[in-house]
Formats: structure tokens, sequence, C-alpha cells
């Protein structure tokens, strides 16, 4: 894709980024556990990368990539440079009379974001309201909720290349979307998402076949929502089931939906008849947090560490949990879903 559409860059050289040594990352992860690194940079403005990465210090050591946190959970204190991606700002470049294209910086709140885009009179973001994290985190883990994924509406990512050493522009099928998965995930060291191009419509068809939508708008008498009551419902329905992070340490669902072969699903469906698979196309998608609370692990507690009462596929940190209690609790619970079921539960956020 061409370097970059509707895309303005700094006109002039960013000061250097902050540099904090020895520092202390309980505030700059949801689940609020205890951990340090050797280094942290706060990085404004993407122009500090270069020579943010080219130090030849800082060259030297491990590197990890943070927005919000809420993605990620660390068993301990990191050894190395802690990049946070914190440049803010929204670029608004005219499509058609349909919609625009938003270049948004990766430090913006994604909750933010999406509230903010609401407010603006676009549509198509109102099902992920409520998530946590920033917007350069979105397209790494492709976010999705209620029937939808952030990939459906990214025009392009712009990133720093450390392969290359150059600032790329990315196309959707440069980014290799699918599941909760990305090239950015993938490729952790290799790209570190500066901004985010959105195309947003004035109007869209609501998607309200999933997980109770269309029975909560009924119950409120609503026929024909608009996208803020979507947005409204699904945001009341994710209140009840999930905790704060605000108020109670968590990174929402811990475990991804298997997936596994039709084969697979029909033996575990004739001895569990109740485990709840969904048709993919590839296979069959099964519920996690079913599998859990079958294995008794929905509001089981060890030590500080938990998992929720209202929702088994959140672990929430009950105060003073540290990272590896949280860790410990994980693999238990893989530990005995796979035994029960034959089925591998593999962890969401990034475990550092």
């Amino acid at each position: 894709m061409p370097d970059t559409p509707g895309f303005a860059p700094e006109s002039t050289p960013p000061p250097a980024p902050r540099l904090i040594r020895a520092a202390d990352l309980a505030a700059l992860n949801t689940f609020g556990v205890s951990a340090r690194a050797q280094y942290l940079a706060v990085v404004d403005a993407a122009g500090q990368l270069p020579g943010l990465l080219n130090d030849p210090v800082l060259a030297r050591l491990p590197r990890l990539v943070l927005g919000g946190g809420s993605n990620l959970l660390f068993t301990g204190d990191f050894p190395g440079l802690v990049v946070r991606m914190a440049e803010r700002g929204i670029q608004r470049r005219p499509l058609n009379d349909t919609g625009e294209r938003l270049w948004v910086g990766a430090g913006e709140n994604w909750d933010g974001f999406v509230r903010w885009s609401l407010a603006e009179g676009f549509e198509g973001l109102e099902n992920l309201i409520l998530i946590p994290g920033s917007v350069g985190a979105a397209p790494m883990q492709n976010i999705g909720a209620y029937g939808v994924e952030v990939a459906d509406f990214i025009d392009a990512v712009r990133v720093w290349d450390c392969q290359q050493a150059a600032f790329r522009t990315l196309a959707p099928a440069d980014c290799d979307f699918a599941y909760r998965d990305s090239i950015f995930k993938r490729h952790r060291d290799r790209y570190l998402i500066t901004h985010v191009a959105f195309r947003l419509p004035y109007q869209r068809e609501r998607v309200l076949d999933y997980a109770g939508v269309r029975e909560a708008l009924a119950d409120k008498g609503i026929e024909q929502p608009s996208a803020s009551q979507v947005a409204d419902v699904i945001e009341a329905l994710r209140r009840s089931k999930l905790p704060d992070p605000a108020e109670i340490g968590n990174v929402g669902s811990f475990f991804k939906n298997p997936q596994v072969s039709h084969e697979q699903a029909n033996t575990l469906k004739a001895r569990h008849p109740e485990l709840p698979g969904f048709e993919t196309g590839q296979g069959v998608k099964l519920s996690a947090a079913w599998m859990i609370e079958a294995c008794g692990f929905k509001g089981h507690q060890q030590g500080k560490a938990a998992v929720s009462d209202r929702h088994a596929l959140v672990l929430i940190n009950r105060g003073g949990a540290t990272g590896a209690e949280l860790w410990a609790l994980a693999q238990a619970i893989q530990a005995a879903v796979e035994a029960r079921f034959g089925v591998i539960l593999e962890p969401e956020p990034l475990v550092v």
C-alpha cells in the first residue's frame, strides 16, 4: 500500500521519549499485578521510535510493547525495555458521502474511541463497546465481541517495521487477520503499531443475532434500534457478566474458545450433549466457559487468584495476587479441561 494514504505524519522531529528506570508496571496492566521493567519508554509520537530502538544500550535488551495493558499477564519482572505506545489523536479523511477514513493514534483508549465514533454519527463499532485496552492493541488481537470483529473496519495499519527499520502502512490483506489473531500478534518483535486507519460508515446494518442482544432490546420495546441503543444494551450485558478492571483486576476472557474438527466435536457432543458448539466453516468452536464451569472452576479461588463467579472465562485478582499465582490457576484450568474433554485451552492474553 502507498505510504501513507490520508495520513499526515509529524512535521518536525519530536523530542526523545520519556525513559524510566526500574519502572513499576502495576498501574499499567489491568490485572494490577506487581512487576517492574528494567526500562520503560513512553512513546508520545511515532517519530520517537527510530532513535529509541537504535539506542546502543536499549537495542540489546529484550523488548515488550505495551498498550493499555489489558491483554497480558506479568508472571514476574521484565528484564528489558517496555515500550508504551501513547500517541493520541484522530485524523479525519472523507471517503465519500457514506463514511470517512479515520487515522487514530495507537495510544487512544479503545472504549473512548468507540463512544466518540457513535457521538460523531458513525456506525459499526457499537458491538465493540466497553472492551478495555488501546486502539493500537485492537488489530494485534483482532478484538471481537457480539458477532463483530475489529478487522471488519480496519482500512490500514501504520507500523514501525523493526526488520526493515522503516515506517510502513499495511493493508488489511497484509495483516492476516483471524480469530483473535493477526500478523502483529505472531511477530511481536517485528511490528510496532503506531496508528490504525478505520473505514467507518454513517449507516450500517445492525448485528443483533448474538448472546441475547435481540432479547434485551425486546425487553426495552425497541424494534428498530439505533447504533447507540445497541451499544447501550451490549454495555449492560457486558457489565452484567464481566467485572470492571478498575474495580477488580482482570483482562476479560482469559481463554479462547477452542476450535476442533467435526469428528472431535461429534465425539464430545455424544458424551456431553449440553456442550455448546458453533459451526465456523473450518470446524466447530466449543465454549471454553462451559467446559471450565463443568470442571468446577467457576467461582474457584486459589490463593488471591480466582475465577469470576459471574463468568468462567474471567480470571480475577482478588487483591494482592501475583502474576505467578494467576498463571498457576490458569494452568490448573488447562490441565483439568484437557483431562476431561481432551481439549487444550489457549490463553488470549500474552503471558510474560
